[in-house]
This record gives C-alpha cells, sequence and structure tokens, in this order.
C-alpha cells in the first residue's frame, strides 16, 4: 500500500476556511504552489500539473473553489463575492504552515489569483495566470458593459445572472452539457470561425447547448475525465458555481477602492491563440506594461484553445516550472 505521505502519491483532504471547508488535493514537498480552477471544472483540471510541479521540487496544491467538488457551498449569491475567494486562498495558505505561496489560476481562477495578489503581497509573492489576462478593477459596471456585448444576441455572462435560468438547461443533461461546453471552447472541436459563436444564446428562450458541436470530443478528454468533472456536477448541482457570475456587480462594489491597481509581483500569463478570451481582453494583454510591470513573459500557445492546462500539458507545465524555476533564490 503507497504511503500517503510520499510525495509522488495525491493526497486528498479538507481544511477549515471562510467558506467552512474547503477539499483540495496536494502532491510533492518544497515551496508552496497553489493551483485555481475555473468554470466549470474542479481540482482535477490541474491533474497534469500536480505530477510535474512535484516532481521540480515543488509543493502543488488544487483546491475545488468554493461552491465546487467537496468544498462547501454557500447559500446566496454573497457568499460567492471575490472577496470571499481570496479569503479562502488566503486560509488555506496558513491552514497548510505556510507563510506564502505562488498562485496560479486559470479561467475564473486566473481572476481569483490576481486578485488575491492584489490584496494579499505578503502572502502570494508570485502570480500565474492562464487563459484569463488580469484587468485592473474598475471600468463600467460588468453586468451592464456585458449586456452590451451580444448586441442582438445575449452573452453567456448575461445568461448566467438569473437564477434558476441555466441551471434549468444544465442539471437535466449535466454530462452532456459539460461534454458540449468543452468541446466548444477547444481548438480540436471547436465550431468553425462562421458557425454562431456558442457563448452567445441567439433566440428568446433559447439555450447554449444549441450551439455547442454535437458528437464530438475533445482529445484531451477522455470518458472516464468526463465521468469524474459530470460526477461532481450531478452530486452538488450548478448553482455555487454560477454564483460566480452573479456576484460580478458586488465585486465591481467592493474593489472600487484598488480602481486601476497594478499587480506588482513576478508575473507570468500563457493564453491560447483560440481562445476567445485572448481576442476578447487583447487590450488587457496590450496593457501588461502598467498592470502587471512584474511580468516574466507572456505566452500565446499557438493552436491551443481555452483549456490550457489540459489541452498542452507538457508545454504549459514547462513553462510553468522554467518560471518558477526563475523565482527561486540562486544557489
Amino acid at each position: 500500500m503507497p504511503d500517503p505521505q510520499h510525495p509522488d502519491v495525491l493526497r486528498h483532504r479538507t481544511v477549515a476556511a471562510p467558506a467552512g471547508r474547503l477539499h483540495l488535493v496536494e502532491q510533492g514537498e518544497g515551496p508552496l504552489v497553489l493551483l485555481v480552477h475555473g468554470f466549470p471544472e474542479s481540482w482535477y483540471s490541474w491533474r497534469h500539473q500536480l505530477p510535474a510541479l512535484a516532481a521540480a521540487g515543488y509543493r502543488a496544491v488544487a483546491p475545488d473553489v468554493r461552491g465546487y467538488g467537496r468544498s462547501s457551498r454557500p447559500d446566496g449569491v454573497d457568499g460567492y463575492r471575490m472577496l470571499a475567494l481570496v479569503e479562502d486562498c488566503v486560509a488555506l495558505v496558513r491552514a497548510l504552515g505556510e507563510e506564502s505561496a505562488v498562485v496560479v489560476g486559470h479561467d475564473w481562477g486566473a481572476n481569483i489569483a490576481a486578485v488575491s495578489a492584489l490584496l494579499h503581497p505578503e502572502v502570494f509573492h508570485a502570480v500565474g495566470l492562464l487563459s484569463v489576462p488580469y484587468s485592473p478593477p474598475g471600468g463600467p459596471r460588468p453586468t451592464d458593459l456585458f449586456a452590451r456585448m451580444g448586441g442582438d444576441e445575449e452573452f453567456y455572462v448575461s445568461y448566467f445572472q438569473e437564477p434558476g435560468r441555466a441551471e434549468a438547461e444544465i442539471e437535466p443533461d449535466v454530462r452532456g452539457w459539460l461534454a458540449g461546453f468543452y468541446a466548444a471552447l477547444s481548438a480540436d472541436t471547436m465550431p468553425v470561425p462562421s458557425a454562431p459563436d456558442p457563448h452567445f444564446v441567439g433566440r428568446e428562450g433559447g439555450t447554449m447547448r444549441e450551439r455547442f458541436p454535437a458528437g464530438v470530443r475533445p482529445a484531451w478528454l477522455t470518458e472516464e475525465d468526463l465521468d469524474v468533472y459530470a460526477g461532481e456536477f450531478e452530486r452538488t448541482g450548478v448553482t455555487g458555481a454560477l454564483n460566480r457570475y452573479r456576484a460580478l456587480d458586488r465585486d465591481w462594489e467592493d474593489l472600487a477602492p484598488y480602481r486601476d491597481a497594478p499587480v506588482e509581483q513576478p508575473a507570468l500569463f500563457i493564453g491560447g491563440s483560440q481562445d476567445a478570451s485572448t481576442t476578447w481582453l487583447a487590450e488587457a494583454i496590450e496593457a501588461f506594461p502598467r498592470t502587471l510591470p512584474g511580468l516574466a513573459a507572456a505566452h500565446l500557445l499557438e493552436g491551443c484553445g481555452h483549456w490550457l492546462q489540459q489541452e498542452r500539458p507538457e508545454e504549459v507545465n514547462r513553462l510553468l516550472i522554467d518560471w518558477l524555476d526563475s523565482l527561486r533564490p540562486a544557489g
């Protein structure tokens, strides 16, 4: 029987946090690297990074963000404000017996990582962002901004705002919806450029699923992988995950004191050339010299979609480890 404390073994446990409890998976020993997932995923999205970082001499820890997996799921939208998620990250570092960590996030996890670094530089001494670049707080009210994005169609963030609406689409067939969503944003299965954009709902009473590619599965996603994701959401429902979107205007108010504030710590950005986030947020990437003055490098993976660390794990691992190694003191 494998030793559960051996650095080559994935270790599951829960720790106390403001959410109530956070479930995490860790592997390896060394400097702490916190890996924060996005929507609609779980700690499992980092399954390729945990062993690679451990082998490189790091203590890699991937939690289920509150509302996901085996972590607590507070009631109500207020429990999913960005400030609360940041405090979860701080509590996680403390519960692991550490004073500081590098925080790396993908998708919503990138936003959580960036704001964690912004608000707590004494805890998070470096930040890695995958897919979603850092945009300082400020600008228009988010729900107003997203309402304008669709024109005659409805952008998915707006579609997610009404409690119960997206749940009614997703929860009758969680596995099928997830399969379509993952395929829609993966470079090898996403719709051709002339097809309707799956990020939008195009008709009154329509659904996102109507625009997902049918009958295809990304090469990076096995049936067993899909079972893991679907099993978690079938057990928990998707309201906790969707409440992150529903807290956007609250975040805008909470973070107003940090309007236009840069993240000063050493940073890394990795995006995909086929990821819509890279296109929509091109101005944020261009602003990196001002908003991320400590940026070591910004990498755009050619021919990669949204699910970077799963679509191109070896390349992402190499970029992460090279950057993490550069942060270690010489000698």
